[in-house]
């Protein structure tokens, strides 16, 4: 059994997602980031960062935080989700971390400042968004000859789709982006991946383009 602590976000909604893909038995525990709960000194055991998503595994007692590593360990676990051949699974890795490092600060950054924080910085707005629809460019062109962005259906695509998912919040215009859109679709409508966005608890429906 695996504790899974998250919430309603884009990170949380990766491991979540993961889960349910590979058929691991687990337990979810909401974490409510809008009242604090992850700076709980309990949590804080387990996630010294005070950020979810976090992990206990109770096969072996492993905790561990950090989405892009709990993805990762959770593929070597059950051996699924990330290939087996040395060329494809380091570009899986390559595009997991391109989403860590490029994908989710940056369209975080225009939840922050377009979403929550309208008209305090019309700088922060243009640089974020700006930065947004490069993203989705990249994004795009790599999905325009291949079905996914590591071949299969891999822990890349799981993590970035969740972040792809608030394509509202971005003002992003998804036909503007036809091969993101028929990747986003697809994914969307794998079974996993609705039980997934529903955990801990159902906060609406997949959003559709």
């Amino acid at each position: 059994m695996i504790d899974l602590y998250t919430w309603t976000t884009p990170n949380g909604r990766k491991v979540s997602i993961m889960l349910e893909e590979v058929g691991l038995p687990y337990e979810a525990h909401a974490v409510d980031i809008t009242k604090d709960e992850q700076f709980d000194p309990a949590f804080l055991k387990i996630s010294p960062n005070n950020k979810i998503p976090a992990i206990v595994d109770h096969d072996n007692g492993i905790a561990m935080m950090e989405s892009g590593a709990i993805l990762l360990y959770l593929a070597d676990k059950t051996g699924q989700l990330v290939p087996s051949d040395e060329k494809a699974r380091w570009q899986a890795i390559e595009w997991l971390m391109w989403q860590m490092g490029g994908a989710g600060p940056f369209l975080g950054q225009v939840h922050h400042f377009v979403r929550f924080n309208k008209g305090k910085s019309a700088y922060a707005e243009e640089r974020y968004l700006t930065e947004a629809r490069r993203l989705y460019g990249v994004l795009d062109r790599r999905l325009a000859d291949h079905e996914y962005l590591a071949g299969d259906y891999s822990i890349a695509d799981i993590a970035t789709w969740p972040w792809i998912s608030r394509f509202e919040w971005q003002t992003i215009d998804m036909n503007a982006y036809p091969n993101v859109k028929r990747w986003y679709t697809a994914i969307a409508g794998r079974p996993a991946v609705e039980r997934g966005y529903a955990v801990p608890m159902t906060a609406g429906g997949v959003p559709m383009p």
